[in-house]
């Protein structure tokens, strides 16, 4: 894998991840890229294949996890979703660091692989303040929220493996996680913008 290292953001629904990568994406346009996960889902309405994910039959992306091609593959609700490999240097190719979004069990999966990324868990004060941020985007059923809820208890407990994360980012105050954020990813964002120069 060659170009600047990956960045895997992990952590549970509601943490705020899609936030701080916002701003990390806007304050640095084109040092960031995303990798296009598959899912054998259906587009939502909006969703464009290639660019939100790599709409695919389940057929397909079985073929290409045999094969070797994906870095990290889960199942949820009856749908798979993975990394590919291809997708990852897509981006490493534009020479920009690529951001991986993936859950714990990514996390630990990617563990195995030669990706070697920044890890990096961005995690909820708490339980409660969790909740009232998922209540407060009212897209959720309450079936659905309960078990984001599950999801993240198990989240935060697992993300507490010693050397599993580079940085844990507790986000109760969004300038200041940001700042976390940038601090860490610093030293890539540096490399990049140098290689672009020269």
């Amino acid at each position: 894998m060659q170009g600047p290292r990956p960045v895997v953001l992990s952590g549970p629904s509601g943490a705020g991840k899609s936030t701080l990568l916002k701003k990390l994406l806007k304050d640095y346009e084109n040092i960031f890229g995303f990798s296009v996960s598959h899912t054998t889902r259906q587009p939502r309405p909006g969703e464009v294949n290639g660019k939100d994910y790599h709409f695919v039959t389940r057929e397909e992306m079985q073929k290409e996890i045999d094969a070797g091609e994906f870095i990290e593959h889960a199942e949820f609700s009856g749908n798979m979703y993975g990394t590919s490999k291809g997708a990852v240097q897509a981006v490493q190719a534009q020479n920009q660091i690529c951001v991986l979004d993936i859950d714990i069990q990514g996390v630990k999966n990617i563990k195995k692989t030669e990706l070697n990324p920044v890890y990096i868990s961005v995690q909820p004060p708490s339980i409660e303040i969790l909740e009232k941020r998922l209540r407060d985007r009212k897209t959720e059923t309450e079936e659905s929220l309960q078990k984001r809820l599950t999801a993240a208890r198990v989240d935060l407990e697992l993300s507490k493996e010693p050397g599993l994360f580079d940085l844990v980012i507790i986000n109760d105050d969004l300038e200041k996680a940001y700042s976390e954020l940038k601090e860490v990813l610093l030293e890539e964002i540096k490399k990049t913008e140098e290689s672009r120069k020269s």
